[in-house]
């Protein structure tokens, strides 16, 4: 054992083992007092050294570093004094990390338990793990970069590489936090990625940030994927350009443009026609099969020939049942509608005796009426009282009660045939039919805001006619008939309609609750949650909240602070997301460079949220090729000129010709 070791192991509480080679050249321990560079003795004394009169220590809880001052327990070396010229103080020393042990050098310095290894990193290095057998790279080569035409780069996307947002639906934009591409829409999370649980969306924005555009970004990428959009009812418009560009069909109506009658069936009634006679083949098909089979030899096998018939006949029946679910389909709307007709012509919904009324007279009239029937062929057999029609109103018998029973009845009829607030336009037959097989919009955008209730109407009768040829297709398809068709159905300025009067929820809640059962995607697009809750009763504030609770994702823009009470309470949402929806209502700042307002820091921002998952925020950038359709001042282009009017028409009768 050596000197130093000697005198480290005198210390039983101190559990340090310097090695040999731990001290520098020259140096030697406090506890002798020694100082770096003396020379020592054989005795481990240097020569000429004195007796300390205060023994150094190496124990770590000195309070001094100056080991003259620090406590020890190691037993004072008396040695006899020598004549030299070094100073006898002890010189300070500190510990070198080695292997896992902390030695004794110069300097002084504190006690760490033995055993104590070096931590490896968590992480690697941009050059690799650091370390003995970590593969770290002496040089960091640069990634290979490759230059293409446009027509073939597009050809990389999606590209390879993961991001933390869903590479699946329409492509919107960037995510306003990492950069990353977003592609949402409510058909291909629900179809494809099977984010949500029904292909639904609720927009929420103040007006002017971006929510048409975004809406109608996804129309026309969902086109792109075979979808088919259907905006039933354009106040603005919004979409009329963009359903011509997709070669799709734009039908106006308000008045003196265009007239949509109620009670038209639309397709229903040759859907219908041709499921019966799909339903008369395979009857007859399989009668031929049955046939063959009962005369066919005993001993040939005819059990093949037998399940077709079996097959033929489910299929028979299935297609009759569908032929029957249209054409009943096709009669709720058309009650329905006159329904809503009525409740907004007097602000409240038609008593249960008027309903039964005006049910039994559809089915008169679709038995007895030659074509297709209107409002006026609706009143007229009222006022004719047949007693299929007299039974139902109760009359007892008495022509005077049963007028009595339907005078209010007749009154509004009368309203909505011959003019009136609401009576122009859906009082003559349906001007444009609409089609199944392509991109729809009906252009509603001549009715002025201030006519509310022909606004309410309108959109109505269009939500109507809209899922009734979404209805008639899905039969067409499930009897095989025509190709599976999916729909985008864009139900914009929803709060129009619900405020038209009550009982107008129920009907919107009855229009929109099936549509996945129906195939068919669905977006509602509205201000702000007070618009929906802005409502007469509890319970139709209630309902219309629904709307935003059972839709499959919410898309919010710029929103007041007001507003958040009201969107927590439906879709959960974070302290910093909250903070994030007001900011982007913020309005635009003046720029002193160019004298003009800047762009709104929340337009074309929004956050897509689903249930309680942390929200995506994204802004929407248009392409070239989109901004045309996405235009929506087009009348403020051209510079208003105040030029000289036109010279009036002469008014001297000398000077007038009049021709024959």
């Amino acid at each position: 054992m050596s000197m130093l070791t000697r005198l480290f192991s005198s210390n039983s509480d101190d559990d340090l083992e310097p090695e040999e080679d731990a001290l520098p050249d020259g140096a030697a321990t406090a506890a002798h007092g020694h100082t770096a560079g003396e020379e020592l003795s054989a005795d481990g004394l240097p020569t000429g050294a004195v007796s300390s009169a205060t023994p150094a220590t190496l124990d770590s809880e000195a309070p001094s570093r100056r080991a003259g001052r620090a406590q020890s327990d190691v037993p004072a070396l008396d040695v006899a004094a020598r004549p030299s010229l070094s100073r006898a103080t002890p010189a300070r020393t500190r510990t070198r990390r080695r292997q896992g042990k902390r030695v004794a050098i110069p300097h002084g310095g504190k006690k760490e338990k033995q055993g104590t290894a070096l931590r490896r990193p968590m992480r690697p290095s941009i050059r690799g793990w650091i370390g003995r057998g970590g593969g770290e790279a002496v040089n960091v080569t640069a990634a290979d970069e490759f230059r293409g035409t446009t027509v073939q780069v597009c050809g990389l996307y999606p590209f390879s590489v993961g991001t933390g947002t869903p590479m699946i639906g329409v492509p919107l934009g960037k995510n306003l936090s990492t950069g990353a591409s977003v592609c949402c829409d409510p058909i291909s999370w629900f179809q494809r990625a099977q984010l949500i649980s029904n292909p639904s969306m609720f927009v929420l924005g103040k007006p002017g940030l971006g929510k048409s555009s975004l809406t109608r970004r996804m129309a026309a990428g969902l086109a792109g994927y075979g979808t088919i959009p259907l905006v039933l009812g354009d106040l603005k418009p919004d979409y009329v350009d963009l359903i011509q560009a997709l070669d799709g069909q734009v039908i106006p109506l308000g008045r003196g443009r265009g007239y949509l009658n109620i009670l038209d069936p639309g397709e229903a009634s040759e859907a219908a026609q041709r499921l019966r006679d799909e339903a008369a083949r395979a009857l007859e098909r399989a009668d031929e099969l049955a046939h063959e089979v009962n005369a066919a030899d005993p001993s040939e096998d005819t059990d093949e020939r037998a399940a077709e018939v079996g097959k033929l006949r489910k299929h028979a029946a299935k297609v009759q049942r569908l032929a029957h679910q249209v054409l009943a389909d096709a009669h709720g709307r058309r009650h329905t509608m006159i329904a809503a007709l009525l409740t907004i012509l007097r602000s409240q919904p038609p008593t249960d005796r008027e309903e039964t009324i005006i049910d039994r007279a559809l089915k008169y009239l679709d038995e007895h009426h030659e074509g297709i029937p209107v409002l006026a062929d609706l009143l007229r057999v009222i006022q004719e009282a047949p007693d299929e029609i007299r039974q139902v109103a109760l009359d007892r018998g008495d022509i005077a009660r049963y007028k009595a029973i339907t005078e209010d009845l007749e009154a509004s009829l009368i309203g909505l045939t011959t003019g009136g607030r609401l009576g122009e336009v859906f009082s003559q037959q349906t001007t444009t039919p609409m089609r199944r097989d392509r991109p729809v919009v009906y252009d509603v955008s001549s009715i002025d805001d201030s006519e509310g209730d022909l606004q309410a109407a309108i959109l109505l009768a269009c939500w109507s006619a809209g899922f009734g040829t979404v209805n008639v297709a899905a039969a067409l398809a499930d009897a095989k008939l025509e190709p599976r068709r999916h729909y985008f159905v864009i139900l914009d300025e929803l709060w129009r309609a619900l405020r038209a009067g009550r009982g107008m929820v129920d009907r919107v809640d009855a229009l929109t609750r099936l549509n996945r059962a129906r195939g068919v995607g669905l977006a509602m697009i509205s201000h702000t949650m007070s618009d929906l809750l802005a409502l007469a009763t509890a319970e139709d504030q209630m309902k219309a909240k629904g709307f935003v609770e059972r839709s499959g994702m919410v898309i919010c823009g710029g929103l007041p602070g007001a507003e958040m009470p009201l969107l927590t309470s439906a879709v959960p949402m974070s302290i910093a997301e909250q903070g994030m929806l007001t900011s982007w209502q913020d309005p635009p700042a003046w720029d002193a460079v160019s004298g003009h307002e800047s762009e709104p820091p929340g337009r074309g921002r929004f956050l897509i949220k689903v249930g309680g998952r942390p929200g995506i925020p994204v802004r929407v950038e248009l392409t070239a090729a989109e901004k045309d359709v996405n235009d929506t001042n087009k009348l403020w282009h051209a510079t208003s000129r105040a030029g000289r009017a036109a010279a009036p028409l002469p008014t001297d009768p000398v000077n007038v010709e009049i021709l024959p």
